[in-house]
């Protein structure tokens, strides 16, 4: 059973980072709780994490089970793969659900980051393919971040992927010239929007919208980004506070120090209309200041509500690590109602 102590939401000024460039920075903090790591990598099916567990996906497969998609990364590279959980600390493996594609398909060398949508008919998933990826053994997914499709009947499989459907793709000369990853789905009246990932080459990263009225169907993308591609942050997963009437929208951000690029932090944006966002109403939640075991690198987060708090999972490699291998999954929480950092 989870302990549920109280706790309260610290809403303050935060201690800004020293970046090396012009990135912005966060000035305000709506730290989450952190109960540490909650599935460590390295026990899974045939090994397929014995090199990291991280890029995960949260959902609900019904009333009463928890469903994780998470980039495994094994022997034959990062593959989207399931773990199972009734109370979000107690996690069971049971291994990829996506193979890599045949030579010379768009996911030949990695189908990992699968997100999910269930239609109230089938379940979509939009997964993140690749034809590169670094040497062995890490074989680190490399550009172009590829936008792909697979459905099933089910939240546990088996998915099919659907060869036939591009959802949209890179554009040369853009701001995603080398991004389009998949991204957390909500429904607008008869459209649905998807805040996927962007980043153009140079490499700036971004949050923009696509649209659809049908998930079988290509998506039209937003001429602009939701924010400036100078915020430097990649992947989503979205909540509604039906108290005041907005959406926060969760996100990793990418630092830089003297070692380079990293992702160092959860943050989060607030808004109450899902087509406009102030680029300055954002929160650090998560970074090496209220983490307990990872002090330098936080990766992506995957949001869901659970007995009154929001669960913050996220992955991190640990101690002053920034290595993209050898990750983790940690559990935080954030009080509900969400309120907006004053």
């Amino acid at each position: 059973m989870i302990r549920l102590a109280a706790f309260s939401i610290l809403l303050c000024f935060s201690v800004l980072p020293e970046y090396k460039d012009a990135r912005p920075e966060c000035k305000f903090r709506m730290d989450a709780k952190d109960f540490g790591i909650v599935m460590p990598y390295g026990n899974g099916p045939d090994s397929c994490d014995i090199l990291g567990a991280r890029d995960l996906w949260l959902f609900m497969a019904n009333d009463s089970t928890f469903c994780m998609h998470y980039d495994a990364a094994g022997p034959k590279g990062w593959l989207t793969s399931l773990a199972v959980s009734k109370d979000l600390i107690h996690w069971d493996k049971c291994g990829p659900v996506l193979q890599l594609g045949n030579k010379n398909e768009p996911d030949s060398k990695s189908a990992s980051y699968g997100t999910t949508y269930f239609d109230g008919k089938k379940w979509h998933m939009f997964y993140l393919g690749t034809p590169n990826v670094t040497s062995a053994p890490n074989f680190i997914p490399s550009f172009p971040y590829l936008n792909m499709k697979a459905e099933s009947k089910s939240p546990f499989g088996p998915w099919i992927k659907r060869k036939d459907i591009t959802p949209f793709k890179p554009k040369e000369n853009s701001f995603y010239s080398s991004t389009t990853s998949p991204g957390f789905i909500v429904k607008d009246g008869k459209e649905y929007l998807m805040f996927f990932s962007a980043a153009d080459f140079k490499i700036k990263r971004t949050i923009c919208i696509a649209r659809t009225n049908d998930l079988d169907a290509q998506w039209k993308i937003d001429p602009s980004p939701i924010v400036p591609p100078e915020e430097q942050i990649e992947n989503t997963s979205m909540y509604y506070e039906p108290s005041i009437m907005t959406w926060f929208l969760f996100t990793n951000h990418i630092g830089l120090d003297q070692d380079g690029e990293y992702t160092d932090a959860v943050w989060v944006y607030w808004s109450k209309d899902l087509n406009n966002w102030n680029p300055e109403h954002k929160a650090i939640v998560l970074d090496g200041q209220n983490c307990k075991w990872s002090k330098r690198c936080i990766g992506l987060p995957s949001v869901i509500s659970y007995r009154n708090k929001l669960a913050i999972l996220y992955d991190a490699p640990g101690g002053n690590s920034t290595s993209h291998m050898r990750r983790s999954i940690g559990l935080a929480y954030l009080d509900l109602p969400l309120k907006v950092p004053k």
